[in-house]
């Protein structure tokens, strides 16, 4: 699993931290997130990030960290940043039952299929811990609940079926759970474009109301997407959610590669002398306060840099994810929108306002 003169391989794609941790990759250590959440977070954390910054790899962290089934890998974490606050965490370290869903799954031409797709992805979580059916430690009507979920019965009541989940969970562990809900925006962001906005809404809104509000086997979530979907629309009535955008300082190195781990990259791997033009190409975030670098190109460029230092730097955020709201919204705008774009394509600036509550 080496690169043919002893360095680690870069993990191009990789998203499952067990695999990326056994496998002896090269890891830029993001496990502070687990110190900051549970000291800093809130009951519901909603994080918002740009596509290819590592949410999914730091979700797939949190899960290893936090499932009291997981206890055989506790030995992941030995070496990094957090295994310094293990007693301190002991509480929480492979204690707790984790619900971990995936939205992407939705992104589908029409509703009908939408919703077909979160099924599936919420009866794969019953599916993997359909072992407590055979405890006594869970009620009856529970139980009729839980396999209508499991036959994808016409009478299981899909909108309280991730509520229903933490509660046999914790019927069976006698602790908490914890929901991690990742790419949450795409099933909006599809149904938006494709015309099925409403009735989308209205599931996820009912979906997360009782998974999230009216929850008494909540230990806590994170829930992480793009977009930044206003509270009106699904999260109505969860006063509790903690909401932390680009324009948060809390977790801003978490996401994305800081100028130290950059700086530290490319020395392991040999290509210092070209800092300044890494920095020309992929620098350019702001998290908070925290000056960020795009992972995905930086990784990808630091391989090519690696094989062959005469190769020229490419965009490869580029095409990463749609850019349909971006190609609509300039379709539609006036003379001067479109001049201040221009301007900046040129390498020009432009001074405005951020409004946070646009959906």
């Amino acid at each position: 699993m080496l690169l043919t003169n002893g360095k680690k391989r870069i993990p191009i794609g990789y998203e499952d931290f067990k695999q990326l941790i056994d496998s002896g990759f090269y890891y830029v250590d993001k496990s502070m997130l687990i110190y900051e959440l549970l000291h800093s977070g809130g009951q519901n954390n909603l994080i918002t990030r740009p596509r290819r910054f590592g949410k999914t790899l730091n979700f797939s962290m949190l899960k290893y960290f936090f499932d009291i089934n997981e206890k055989d890998n506790a030995y992941l974490f030995d070496g990094l940043k957090i295994s310094e606050h293990y007693e301190e965490l002991a509480m929480y370290r492979n204690t707790h039952p984790v619900i971990t869903l995936s939205l992407k799954c939705a992104k589908q031409g029409d509703y009908r299929e939408a919703l077909r797709g979160l099924k599936y992805e919420i009866q794969r979580q019953f599916i993997n811990n359909k072992f407590i059916l055979d405890s006594d430690k869970l009620a009856d009507e529970y139980k009729d609940e839980y396999k209508k979920i499991l036959s994808m019965d016409e009478d299981a009541v899909w909108s309280n079926s991730i509520q229903l989940l933490s509660i046999c969970l914790k019927q069976y562990y006698g602790t908490k759970t914890i929901i991690l809900i990742d790419e949450y925006d795409v099933p909006l962001e599809d149904a938006y474009f494709s015309g099925y906005y409403d009735e989308m809404v209205r599931f996820i809104r009912s979906l997360f109301e009782s998974a999230l509000k009216t929850n008494s086997a909540l230990e806590f979530s994170v829930i992480t997407g793009c977009l930044r979907i206003s509270k009106e629309s699904i999260f109505t009535g969860l006063n509790n959610l903690a909401v932390n955008s680009i324009l948060s300082n809390k977790y801003s190195e978490s996401f994305g590669f800081v100028q130290s781990e950059v700086d530290e990259l490319m020395e392991y791997y040999n290509i210092e002398e070209k800092s300044q033009l890494m920095k020309k190409w992929y620098d350019g975030y702001l998290f908070g306060k925290s000056e960020v670098y795009n992972p995905w190109s930086v990784l990808n460029q630091t391989k090519e840099w690696f094989d062959d230092k005469d190769i020229l730097a490419m965009p490869w955020w580029a095409n990463t994810s749609s850019n349909n709201i971006i190609r609509t919204l300039i379709g539609q705008a006036d003379d001067e929108t479109k001049g201040i774009i221009e301007n900046l394509i040129h390498g020009g600036s432009v001074e405005t306002v951020l409004k946070e509550t646009v959906t």
